[in-house]
C-alpha cells in the first residue's frame, strides 16, 4: 500500500516537516502579564509528544495593548522572554518538534475577558482593560467600546514592535512566526473594507488596504532570520457582505509570496458579528483551495478537520498541501498516532511510550523515533 500523503514529508521554505499535521495555535488565556507559566508547560509540553509536524505557540501580543485577553502571552519585553523561554527548554529537552509562534495584535477585539468568564470587552476605565485602537473608530458592536483610530505615528510604533518580537523569536529559537492576520483582529481590521474606513495610503482600495499588513510582514521578514521562515494566517472571507472576499484574499496571498512569504493557513470570518458562517466539516477547505491555486507557496486548512480519512483526502486531492488541528487535538492530543494507525503510516513516539504501541500496529512507531 502506498504511503498516506499526510505522512509524507513536506518543507515550508527551509523547514523540513516529517508529516503535514500541524497544531494550530490554541490561546488558553492563562498567562500572567504575558508570561507563560506551568499551564504553558503542560499544555505545549503533550502536544509535542503528539506526533505532528509543527507546534504552533498561541497568539502572542507585541504588546501589552494588543492582548485580546489580559491573559494572553505576550513577547514584548525581558520577561515575556524569558518566561517563554523556560517553556521551550522544557519542551526541547524531550521533543525534536518544530516549533512556530503565531504573532498579533488584536486591534478593536483587544480588552476582553477570558471566555470562560463571558468573553466580553472591558470599558477602558475598568482595572481589567484598556483603550482599544484599530484603522478606524468602528466598534465591534453596538454595545462595544469605541476604539482609536491610529496615526502614523501610531502605526509606526506597532510595526517596530512586531519587529521587535520576531528578534526575540528568532533569539529564543523558534523555528517559524505566522503572523495572524485572520479572525477579526487588527491586520484582518486593516484589510476589510467592513473595518478600514481610512481616507489616507491606508485604506480605500484593495492596495491601500493591504498596505499596512505587508509592511508589517516585510518588517518581520527583515528581523527574522532569513532561512526560517515566515507565514501568514489569513481570512479567507468575513462571511458579510460588503466585507472581505476569498477574491482579494488572492491577491494578498500573492503579495505574501512575492515578498518572501513562505506559506499560508486559510482560516476564515471573526471580523464582524453580522457573519454567517455554513459551519461544517472542511467548511474552510474550498477557502484554501482557491488560495492554492492563486499561490505557488504550500496552504494549509483549518476548520473541523476531524477524521483521518477527511484529513488524507484533504491533501491527497491537492485542496491544500498541509492540515491543521485544534480542538481536534485538544481532544485527542495522540490524534497524529492515531491517524497514522488507521491509515497505515508510521509517526514519532517518544522512547518512554514506544512500549504502549499495539500488537495490531506493530510498525506504528518509528524507530529510535525520538532521536
Amino acid at each position: 500500500m502506498s504511503k498516506p500523503v499526510l505522512f509524507k514529508s513536506i518543507h515550508i521554505g527551509n523547514l523540513y516537516l516529517p508529516n503535514r499535521i500541524l497544531i494550530a495555535p490554541m490561546c488558553q488565556y492563562s498567562a500572567e502579564d504575558g508570561c507563560m507559566n506551568s499551564w504553558h508547560l503542560m499544555h505545549l509540553g503533550q502536544l509535542a509528544l503528539s506526533g505532528a509536524a509543527l507546534l504552533t505557540i498561541e497568539a502572542t501580543a507585541v504588546l501589552p495593548e494588543g492582548r485580546i485577553t489580559y491573559a494572553d502571552v505576550g513577547l514584548w519585553n525581558d520577561a515575556t522572554e524569558a518566561a517563554m523561554r523556560i517553556i521551550l527548554d522544557g519542551i526541547r529537552r524531550w521533543s525534536d518538534v518544530r516549533i512556530g509562534i503565531q504573532l498579533n495584535h488584536a486591534g478593536r477585539k483587544a480588552s476582553s475577558e477570558v471566555p470562560w468568564k463571558g468573553g466580553g470587552q472591558f470599558l477602558p476605565s475598568d482595572p481589567r482593560g484598556w483603550q482599544t485602537v484599530a484603522p478606524s473608530a468602528v466598534p465591534y458592536s453596538e454595545d462595544a467600546p469605541t476604539p482609536t483610530a491610529l496615526s502614523h505615528h501610531d502605526m509606526r510604533d506597532i510595526r517596530e514592535a512586531f519587529g521587535k518580537a520576531a528578534t526575540r523569536a528568532a533569539s529564543l529559537g523558534i523555528d517559524l512566526i505566522q503572523l495572524h492576520s485572520a479572525h477579526g483582529y487588527l491586520l484582518h481590521q486593516f484589510l476589510s473594507p467592513l473595518t478600514n474606513r481610512r481616507d489616507d495610503e491606508y485604506g480605500g482600495s484593495l492596495e491601500g488596504r493591504m498596505r499596512f499588513p505587508l509592511e508589517v510582514f516585510d518588517t518581520i521578514r527583515n528581523a527574522f532570520p532569513s532561512e526560517r521562515p515566515v507565514s501568514v494566517r489569513v481570512s479567507g472571507t468575513d462571511w458579510v457582505e460588503g466585507g472581505w472576499t476569498l477574491a482579494e484574499t488572492s491577491v494578498f496571498a500573492q503579495e505574501l509570496e512575492r515578498r518572501g512569504c513562505s506559506a499560508v493557513h486559510v482560516s476564515s470570518g471573526g471580523l464582524h458579528p453580522a457573519q454567517s458562517i455554513p459551519v461544517g466539516p472542511s467548511y474552510q477547505v474550498p477557502l484554501a483551495r482557491g488560495v492554492r491555486n492563486a499561490i505557488n507557496i504550500p496552504v494549509v486548512a483549518v476548520g473541523l478537520i476531524t477524521s483521518y480519512e477527511q484529513a488524507e483526502t484533504i491533501v491527497a486531492t491537492g485542496d491544500a498541501h498541509m492540515i491543521a488541528l485544534a480542538r481536534a487535538i485538544l481532544y485527542d492530543p495522540r490524534w497524529p498516532w492515531h491517524a497514522a494507525a488507521h491509515l497505515g503510516a508510521q509517526v514519532r513516539a517518544p522512547d518512554q511510550y514506544l512500549r504502549c504501541q499495539p500488537r495490531r500496529y506493530k510498525h506504528l512507531f518509528y524507530e529510535n523515533a525520538s532521536r
